[in-house]
């Protein structure tokens, strides 16, 4: 059904309710009375920046978790931290036995000297050959081999060298030091356990400051907020503030900013997977939580507002009652936009100057006559916002 043909069905229907009530129970015959004015409530539309607000149930996601693994292996003699605690990059955390690795580092310590002494050695009889060769005492191969000997030795001494390097290396990695700052996890292990170079995890550590707290978006909420940001110097000063209320009802006490975003949208859902970021200074925020991720801020400029109250569905369409010049009721079928508070906002049927019915309307049909008494939003009790403020001042 069209709009025009709905938009005459619904004057049909309201004109033969206004007969019955005009020609009551008695018959034709009798002369219509005139009607009473009807009493009813009315205010004017409400022209207003209205402020646009976005609520989802989100997670909170670790920003990043790193599963500490030791480079050596052997067993655990000392343990600097306990599970749950917070660490700083660079603490230590384990250490393994290192009697094998100080033994090991002498050991090369060892060969390398000794590799050096016969370097030594080599180059003295290099230069005693050299000195026989312009004597002639001496054939020249006898230098050439003594050269290639010393030459052999300095590659040795270089081997060996790598050799100790590789040792004391050992030796430092038998103290585990944390690669990143955040908390550890329960998962540590204890002294005693043998741990494999490269296989065991000693245990986890989640970096929780700053965190993640993903949601899913639509397309045109996901354009709509990238669009303010970006154009935020243009956008009359908005700002988009990201808010977060936790499971037992509590503000948590920072705001949000955008991070990061999915790549591509969900075929089934036609959503978007966002990222906000939170500070976490106290770890309150742990991941796995959940929390309802409210974005405020980003505003819809000289929209025109009609309270709900004031709304009357039919077939599928929204009308409202206004009063027009003649102090008589009035429909306007009107398109509805957001919804604000106590309030939509009206995209096409009303204009700034008319005044709209908001109590009264269960005995009012078009055409009557009203006693209007004017009221206000503070009267009515409507507001743009279904909460007051979450924070009172910026964290």
């Amino acid at each position: 059904m069209s709009r025009l043909a709905k938009r005459i069905l619904i004057l049909i229907m309201i004109l033969v309710a206004m007969s019955l009530i005009l020609t009551g129970c008695g018959g034709s015959q009798q002369k219509p009375q005139q009607m009473q004015a009807v009493q009813v409530k009315a205010m004017p539309v409400l022209v207003a920046d209205a402020p646009l607000s976005y609520e989802y149930s989100g997670q909170v996601i670790g920003k990043g978790e790193v599963k500490v693994q030791s480079r050596i292996s052997g067993r655990i003699t000392e343990k600097y931290i306990h599970g749950g605690q917070a660490v700083s990059e660079g603490q230590a955390l384990f250490r393994v036995d290192s009697r094998q690795y100080e033994a090991a580092v002498l050991q090369a310590q060892a060969n390398l000297s000794k590799s050096k002494t016969t370097l030594s050695n080599y180059k003295l009889d290099l230069e005693r050959y050299q000195k026989l060769l312009a004597s002639g005492a001496v054939p020249e191969q006898t230098v050439t081999n003594q050269r290639s000997m010393v030459r052999a030795q300095e590659s040795d001494v270089e081997a060996m060298t790598a050799m100790l390097m590789k040792a004391q290396d050992d030796l430092k990695d038998t103290v585990v030091y944390a690669p990143i700052s955040g908390r550890a996890g329960i998962d540590d292990l204890a002294i005693g356990t043998y741990v494999n170079a490269g296989n065991t995890n000693l245990v986890t550590i989640s970096s929780n400051d700053p965190i993640f707290v993903q949601f899913s978006i639509s397309e045109m909420e996901y354009l709509r907020f990238m669009n303010a940001r970006q154009n935020s110097n243009r956008n009359r000063g908005q700002r988009i503030r990201i808010s977060l209320t936790l499971a037992d009802g509590t503000n948590y006490p920072y705001y949000g900013q955008f991070g990061e975003a999915g790549n591509t949208l969900a075929d089934n859902t036609g959503t978007l997977i966002l990222r906000t970021i939170f500070d976490n200074p106290e770890n309150l925020l742990v991941p796995g939580m959940f929390a309802k991720v409210t974005i405020s801020g980003l505003t819809i400029p000289n929209s025109v507002l009609v309270p709900e109250r004031a709304l009357q569905q039919l077939l599928g369409e929204s009308f409202v009652l206004v009063v027009n010049a003649e102090n008589k009721s009035e429909i306007r079928t009107v398109k509805l936009g957001e919804k604000i508070g106590s309030y939509y906002v009206v995209t096409d049927g009303l204009k700034a100057n008319d005044m709209v019915i908001v109590e009264g309307l269960s005995k009012l049909r078009e055409n009557m006559p009203v006693e209007v008494t004017t009221v206000t939003a503070e009267d009515m009790g409507f507001s743009l916002r279904e909460n007051s403020e979450l924070f009172s001042t910026d964290k």
